[in-house]
């Protein structure tokens, strides 16, 4: 584990102190922080009345309890020390042990819960692999505490998602796939902004 946590943080390393590349990361692990993108994402979801609000709320709320009940479990397990250097960034400094990554584990299980379409899967997808490389480049985090972190998250996420939809009918009808027989007659843009 010790030689791939090495060769991957090796890969890392020509990224780190380039300011715009810094900022990045950054700006990724901090709205990360506490779930603040998944909190907006979830009200902009539940802007309005009806089964996709009560989705929105109920999928928010049982991403964020879980997740955080199975990274403090598996911190207060496995007690990992980390990185001994961390890059100097204008991000919360964490004291918590590290494996697995908190923010990758919120991230990905936040992820796949609260997607209602399979687009909205892959977006948030890709923004919560963006918050465990942003883990790894600041050296907050091993690169298998995020790997860790990753495959909890989905793995729980997947499992609450059937419940989620169970207790919420009618908020993801006509909307799997991508939501592709929502998009007839509608701008493209519309048609993307509504998927987001």
């Amino acid at each position: 584990m010790a030689s791939l946590d090495d060769t991957v943080d090796a890969a890392f390393e020509p990224l780190r102190g380039r300011p715009g590349v810094d900022r990045t990361a950054a700006v990724v692990s901090n709205l990360a922080d506490y779930g603040f993108v998944w909190v907006v994402l979830a009200l902009w979801k539940a802007r309005r009345r009806g089964p996709r609000r009560r989705r929105a709320v109920l999928a928010l709320g049982a991403a964020g309890v879980s997740s955080l009940v199975a990274s403090r479990a598996a911190k207060s397990m496995v007690a990992r020390q980390r990185p001994e250097e961390h890059l100097e960034a204008n991000v919360r400094v964490p004291t918590s042990s590290s494996f697995p990554s908190g923010h990758t584990l919120a991230a990905f299980c936040t992820a796949v819960v609260l997607a209602e379409t399979d687009t909205q899967t892959a977006v948030y997808g890709t923004f919560a692999a963006a918050v465990a490389a942003s883990r790894v480049h600041l050296r907050a985090h091993h690169p298998t505490d995020v790997v860790g972190g990753a495959v909890v998250g989905t793995v729980l996420g997947l499992g609450l998602r059937p419940v989620v939809d169970l207790l919420t009918p009618g908020a993801r009808a006509g909307r799997r796939r991508g939501g592709r027989g929502d998009g007839q007659g509608m701008g493209t843009q519309s048609y993307l902004l509504q998927q987001l």
